[in-house]
């Protein structure tokens, strides 16, 4: 069987990995076995944090949310166990964009949702 050489075929493998690893500090964007290694934990950090992004997300909404409920003299539990009784389906995006942007219809909703928990 006739000898083969892979120097085209480790070449290609090789510049893949050196083309992901452009911009990392020092030897880890030069040499081929430390840029792989970082190459891989990077790729895992980035599958991880797909999904942390959506926890991170909601706690930033939830933290807003509350944040403008205690003005109303709410906490979050009360506001949103208040907003299911009274029937209104707001998801906690859109709550806390209102808590920021527009914080008269935030007060409209908080007043129905205190509304319902007196009554």
């Amino acid at each position: 069987m006739p000898r083969v050489k892979g120097g085209i075929v480790t070449r290609r493998r090789h510049k893949k990995i050196l083309k992901l690893a452009k911009g990392y500090f020092g030897s880890k964007h030069r040499l081929f076995k430390s840029a792989n290694a970082q190459v891989m934990k990077s790729l895992m950090y980035a599958y991880r944090d797909r999904r942390q992004k959506k926890r991170d997300f909601r706690k930033l909404w939830i933290t807003r949310i509350n944040a403008q409920a205690r003005m109303n003299g709410l906490s979050y539990s009360r506001l949103m166990h208040g907003l299911k009784v009274a029937g209104i389906e707001v998801n906690r995006k859109m709550l806390a964009d209102l808590a920021v942007n527009d914080k008269v219809a935030f007060n409209e909703l908080a007043t129905v949702a205190k509304g319902k928990l007196n009554a």
